[in-house]
């Protein structure tokens, strides 16, 4: 079974930043696609961006410009660099990982932006 575990997120001022960490352990399988999905109150869980293993990447359109993900392969662990960040990035922050036939999902990170 896969385990991810995040760190990284706690509270900032508006137009700060944080980084995200998720480290996949107990691989047994290929993971293919690793990223980050976030959930504000009251609202569905979305997409933020994530990584394919041979390097793409997808980001929602309110994040970019300002979001980098990126990945390191040999540690199994997925990163979000988070810029200018505003109130409306408030939400829990889950990490992901993709097998063939399975997404792990991350206990998530509160992160909290102030106005």
């Amino acid at each position: 079974q896969v385990q991810l575990v995040e760190s990284g997120g706690g509270l900032v001022q508006a137009g700060g930043s944080l980084r995200l960490s998720c480290a996949a352990s107990r691989i047994s399988i290929s993971i293919n696609a690793m990223g980050w999905y976030r959930q504000a109150p009251g609202k569905q869980r979305e997409l933020v961006a994530n990584i394919f293993y041979g390097g793409n990447t997808n980001y929602a359109d309110s994040v970019k410009g300002r979001f980098t993900v990126s990945r390191d392969n040999a540690k199994n662990t997925v990163y979000l660099q988070m810029n200018s960040l505003k109130p409306e990035d408030t939400g829990v922050y889950y990490c992901h990982a993709d097998s063939p036939r399975m997404r792990y999902w991350g206990q998530g990170t509160q992160v909290t932006v102030s106005s």
